[in-house]
């Protein structure tokens, strides 16, 4: 090989080493990076059934998706980046993946709940429902023990809180979630400002996670646990380390397989095996998709199946050569040859 060859080939290699070991890091980050699905980062797969009302009337397309909707917002209040909520519309079953999630039961426990918000006189009736919350909040408690969720109503569940407490000073009034009493407390004045207090909470967790219901709003339907899967973090990094493992191991193998072979041919080969896999990483990162185990074992079938069109071109040329052929020729034949090959090996593989 001339000496010019020898420094353009250096110095392309060393420009691709230099990409990739900057192109890693953003990919590995774990906020920015790869999205990893629950078998790489541990967390919990549930799917939540739509039952019938109360009444037995049947559940609607539109309440399956007004429901996935509320539990969207839901997990966006847990703060958990990427969630994964679908639909199955025809089995009425919401799907949800939680990835990361510190507490399954707590998170399982929170999705589930209908949260049905109402305020009833003395009589029992119906006077406010949570539909006409503006805002919920947890706090430290000011004029009590414990922690608190302030309560902020729309206009019209400002004007109706406020005919409620004028209509019954001295008498109780009661605040209920699901038809279970939160609180039943003493009406002294009338409260015109639109604001109310829940009181009685004895962590800033709980009361959090009340507040964080009462602003998703409560489901049109009750939802039951028909699946749950939980996989541990611990569980998830050690499959996550293993498969990178494997997948060095088989890249090394492969490496050294090319240039035992193949040589400078070879050495080519090699680079562009880097390129292709970060090349993949790097259509993930941007399609946003997300990666699991069998994702990765894609990705190591992807390398061999390169590696072997490799292969069929190199033995191509080769043979071309033998017939006497110069190197120009003997490639761009060995190209033509091999091109229907390798068309038909991917379409196998896409069929």
């Amino acid at each position: 090989m001339k000496r010019g060859s020898i420094i353009k080939l250096t110095a392309v290699m060393l420009l691709i080493a230099i990409v990739a070991i900057f192109s890693v890091q953003p990919l590995t980050d774990p906020e920015k990076g790869i999205r990893l699905g629950l078998d790489l980062r541990g967390g919990v797969h549930m799917v939540l059934q739509a039952q019938p009302g109360p009444d037995g009337a049947e559940v609607t397309p539109d309440d399956t998706e007004n429901a996935k909707t509320i539990i969207n917002k839901r997990v966006n209040e847990m703060g958990l980046s990427e969630p994964v909520v679908q639909t199955d519309l025809v089995k009425k079953r919401i799907i949800v993946d939680l990835a990361g999630i510190k507490d399954p039961d707590q998170a399982v426990e929170i999705l589930k709940t209908t949260a049905k918000l109402t305020f009833k006189d003395p009589q029992g009736n119906v006077v406010i429902e949570g539909s006409e919350l503006k805002d919920a909040r947890a706090a430290q408690g000011t004029r009590s023990p414990g922690y608190v969720v302030h309560l902020t109503f729309s206009d019209e569940g400002a004007k109706k809180f406020g005919e409620l407490t004028s209509r019954h000073v001295g008498q109780r009034i009661g605040i209920y979630l699901d038809d279970e009493i939160l609180q039943n407390p003493s009406v002294s004045v009338p409260i015109m400002d639109g604001k109310a207090e829940i009181t009685g909470y004895a962590t800033l967790e709980e009361a959090a996670d009340i507040a964080a219901l009462l602003r998703s709003g409560a489901l049109p339907v009750s939802l039951d646990v028909a699946e749950k899967r939980t996989v541990g973090a611990s569980l998830g990094v050690d499959s996550l380390n293993k498969s990178i493992k494997a997948g060095i191991i088989a890249l090394a193998l492969i490496a050294l397989f090319m240039l035992a072979f193949y040589l400078l041919p070879g050495l080519v080969a090699n680079i562009s095996l880097v390129v292709f896999t970060l090349l993949v990483l790097w259509a993930l990162k941007g399609l946003n998709a997300v990666l699991t185990l069998p994702g990765i074992a894609g990705l190591i079938l992807s390398i061999g199946m390169t590696v072997d069109l490799n292969i069929i071109i190199y033995e191509r040329i080769k043979e071309e050569l033998k017939l006497g052929k110069s190197l120009r020729a003997a490639v761009e034949a060995g190209f033509s040859r091999a091109i229907l090959t390798v068309l038909d090996a991917n379409i196998t593989t896409l069929f």
